[in-house]
């Protein structure tokens, strides 16, 4: 059986360990970027099944970029999470593109995956 590719592209060191540590643990593939330059060649490489984008990184902001990324990819399932983000800021029609703002908790990762 084939694993699932997870993706997470946000600059928090912390919040991406335990994010792997969580998808690994349920045998996921994970890997990860730090930035959106990174991120974006990794989709484009990797093929993950499910992303996990920040919006606000050191090179640009990651939300800016989910049309194109849903249009290349259009097998991947997002989840747009940020501590930053206010009702309202973003939205997509996209059945496979979710907002979360974090803190994740650990009952909505379970209830998810």
């Amino acid at each position: 059986m084939l694993k699932l590719k997870v993706l997470i592209i946000d600059d928090e060191v912390d919040y991406c360990l335990i994010m792997k540590s969580y998808f690994t643990k349920r045998n996921y593939d994970v890997l990860i970027a730090y930035n959106l330059k990174e991120g974006l060649e990794l989709i484009n490489f990797a093929k993950p099944d499910i992303l996990f984008l920040d919006n606000n990184l050191p090179d640009g902001q990651g939300w800016l970029h989910v049309e194109e990324i849903v249009e290349n990819n259009p097998h991947i399932k997002i989840y747009l999470a940020s501590a930053y983000h206010q009702k309202g800021d973003f939205f997509s029609p996209l059945p496979h593109v979710t907002v979360w703002e974090k803190p994740l908790s650990m009952n909505l990762l379970n209830a998810t995956f």
